[in-house]
């Protein structure tokens, strides 16, 4: 048995995509299809339902996805310790989390971690990002390609993990509808929009995350919003960028608008959400540079927050 089966098995595990899981590998079509069902003759069943699609694993792949990753993460840890590198699997951490943190987010959090004093900053340890939706970002935590997953959290669209994934709550975004700055007073008189004159949107792929809070924040909001999708994305940083153009109105969180050059976009008043930013990790998972920044993440905990769980 290849270790690289394993690792190409968990990538078609998590893309469900033959093409693009194994463009991830650097590997021809063929020749992945080939390393995969090597792997199932030599577990003798199947792993991957290619009567579907998008790709989906069978009831033994969906069994054999956890194993498969404590079986590549127990030989990387093997390699490090019997090498001595000096940047190896013990001195990184990977991070699952949606692109607008990615972007808006990472850089200030890991200069601030880095910063703290020696022994309980992350300054001689190297960080991973892993960029996707909500569902690419889970499932890197769970299937252990993650070792932390950060994301939003709001009581309407709760992300359900079980009771082994440990959180905390380390901050907080809004999710605000924003226009071109020089828009703004034209459409402040003429929102939420007409029949004759309805709102151009820039709006979310359908099911994306933000997507469905924005559609949350229209289905509820009085009046009502009348207007037309002109842009869908499945990223908020595009839509942002065409908000600056002046292609209509964005819903985005703080930290994908202030990534907006200065004075370039205006928040419209009402039809916002705020959403916790919740971090995750595997309570079993035992990892020293995971632990080190975890007691980082505890510390960003807002105080109402901390109190509650002392109080628990």
């Amino acid at each position: 048995m290849d270790i690289r089966w394993l690792q190409d098995f968990l990538t078609i595990a998590e893309t469900g995509n033959f093409t693009r899981a194994a463009e991830i590998r650097n590997s021809s079509q063929a020749a992945f299809s080939r390393r995969i069902q090597s792997l199932e003759q030599w577990l003798g069943v199947p792993l991957i339902d290619r009567s579907t699609f998008p790709t989906k694993l069978t009831a033994e792949g969906e069994r054999f996805r956890e194993r498969a990753a404590e079986i590549v993460l127990q030989v990387a840890d093997a390699k490090v310790s019997l090498t001595g590198a000096v940047v190896g699997r013990r001195q990184q951490v990977r991070i699952a989390l949606p692109h607008a943190l990615a972007t808006g987010r990472l850089a200030s959090w890991w200069a601030e971690w880095s910063g703290l004093p020696r022994g309980r900053g992350m300054d001689d340890v190297t960080c991973t990002a892993l960029p996707g939706n909500v569902h690419d970002t889970v499932t890197a935590l769970v299937s252990g390609n993650a070792d932390l997953l950060i994301c939003f959290h709001t009581a309407q669209q709760p992300i359900h993990l079980s009771a082994q994934y440990e959180r905390v709550v380390i901050g907080s975004e809004n999710l605000r509808p924003y226009v071109a700055a020089s828009l703004a007073a034209n459409l402040q008189k003429h929102f939420p929009g007409t029949q004759r004159a309805p709102l151009s949107l820039l709006m979310y792929s359908s099911g994306a995350y933000l997507g469905r809070m924005v559609e949350l924040i229209i289905e509820s909001a009085r009046p009502r919003l009348i207007g037309r999708c002109v842009f869908e994305a499945d990223m908020a940083d595009v839509l942002r960028n065409l908000a600056v153009a002046g292609r209509g109105v964005a819903w985005l969180p703080d930290c994908s608008a202030q990534g907006a050059p200065p004075g370039a976009l205006v928040p419209l008043e009402g039809w916002s959400q705020s959403m916790s930013v919740v971090a995750y990790r595997d309570r079993q998972a035992r990892n020293a540079q995971v632990e080190r920044l975890w007691r980082a993440l505890r510390g960003m905990a807002p105080v109402q927050a901390r109190t509650r769980k002392r109080g628990a």
